[in-house]
């Protein structure tokens, strides 16, 4: 447990260095037309924006040290996310065609994975998360848990008509668009930025620190959150004015995001939507792996083996992932051998020369942002030899993937695998 509060504290400096402090507040209260009556359907919020109809949207830890660890890597994953977006308005990133992909099963794949050269880039389509029900039942007032540092705690929750879902990987807000009560977020952390969500005020300053003002601005009726983001006293100070505050366990996962809907849709009153978007993910996980399956190489002598790299140039930080951090859900969802964890590297740790070598992978995973802060492929090798000498090195076989949806685990965690897969065994299909 000190190890992993030691890891927290370090990409805590991390995050501060990089960041270079906070950011100046930016208020919220322009945005909040006063006397404005709410015309949306269903009434759910009230908003100065325009009330056209928007597109469809598409266990408890018992381990103190595992639950630090999760939030440690969490903030390590969306540090990127965070000090590239000090600006509320930010889009989401960029996607590809609204057309969607054909399953890796139909495309012209590499016949043999391991020599291919040359760097690669994982993109998802440019479709919303789709809502499990666009009406779900629901069941008001409820008592739900609060998973506080402290202890578990009960909130009563009667009002989830303005909610402010936020973390460090955008993964509570996707969650509540997939369970269908998209149309009840009033606000937005700086990682959510799947489509839907663009207009809605973030929350967030500096990238990954919380409003209060902001928040309080909003008028929330309920917020929801993970531990991840903070200070921890601005969230509290929410509670002392009044507004509900629950904190969800939240396990970088497959496993994790199918609890995470179960866990979101109870403070929301409505256990049947959070079992089917469960379900769903599960359905469409397990049959994004059995697509990928079928392109892999059936001998573990000729699977890639695949290491995750988390890059800050700016900041000197350089950290490879092991178990527990999501990164080795992903490895081997992609038909991989996990590197990492044949070396019994846990969480993260920081990347050495020897850990490196002694790796060797055939292919390196790798945030978009992280690889353009070391100067694309070509810096991170002139900077980095013990990189350059690995196999994946001379091949320059890098895949990236957006900094907030590469480990980000949730109702879009099926689409994320299927890109991955794309972009590792048909780099060249169209």
């Amino acid at each position: 447990m000190r190890r992993s509060r030691a890891l927290a504290r370090r990409i805590g400096g991390a995050l501060a260095d990089a960041c270079g402090g906070g950011a100046r507040r930016r208020g919220v209260d322009a945005r909040l037309g006063v006397g404005h009556r709410c015309r949306c359907r269903r009434r759910r919020r009230c908003c100065d924006r325009d009330h056209r109809r928007r597109p469809a949207p598409r266990a408890r830890r018992a381990v103190v040290r595992r639950r630090l660890l999760v939030v440690a890597v969490a903030t390590a994953v969306t540090l990127l996310v965070g000090c590239a977006a000090h600006d509320p308005s930010a889009s989401p990133a960029p996607a590809g065609s609204a057309a969607q992909p054909r399953p890796i099963s139909d495309l012209d794949v590499l016949e043999d994975p391991r020599s291919y050269e040359g760097p690669s880039t994982a993109v998802l389509p440019d479709a919303a998360i789709v809502p499990v029900v666009d009406e779900p039942a629901q069941s008001l007032p409820t008592t739900a848990l609060s998973h506080d540092l402290g202890g578990v705690s009960e909130v009563t929750v009667d009002d989830t008509s303005r909610v402010v879902a936020m973390d460090l990987a955008g993964s509570l807000a996707a969650t509540v668009w997939g369970l269908g009560f998209g149309d009840s977020l009033v606000g937005r952390d700086v990682s959510t930025v799947f489509p839907g969500v663009e207009d809605l005020p973030v929350v967030t300053t500096g990238g990954h620190t919380v409003s209060s003002e902001a928040v309080i601005a909003l008028r929330p009726t309920l917020v929801i959150t993970d531990g991840s983001i903070g200070p921890r006293d601005v969230v509290e100070q929410l509670r002392d004015v009044g507004i509900p505050v629950v904190f969800v366990e939240n396990e970088a996962s497959f496993a994790g995001a199918q609890q995470l809907a179960r866990d979101v849709a109870a403070v929301f009153g409505a256990p049947a939507a959070g079992e089917a978007l469960a379900v769903r993910i599960g359905d469409e996980v397990d049959r994004a792996r059995a697509d990928i399956a079928a392109v892999t190489p059936v001998s573990d002598a000729d699977r890639l083996r695949m290491v995750f790299l988390y890059l800050r140039g700016t900041a000197g930080v350089y950290y490879l992932f092991g178990e527990e951090s999501g990164a080795d859900e992903i490895i081997r969802a992609l038909g991989g051998v996990d590197v990492a964890g044949e070396l019994g590297w846990d969480g993260m740790r920081p990347l050495t020369d020897e850990a490196m070598v002694a790796a060797n992978p055939d292919l390196i995973l790798v945030m978009s942002g992280g690889i353009e802060s070391v100067g694309g492929v070509d810096g991170l090798l002139a900077s980095k030899p013990a990189i350059a000498i690995t196999t994946a090195g001379a091949h320059r076989r890098f895949v990236d993937m957006a900094d907030g949806q590469i480990l980000s685990f949730g109702p879009r965690s099926a689409e994320v695998l299927e890109a991955l897969a794309r972009a590792v065994y048909a780099p060249t299909a169209s």
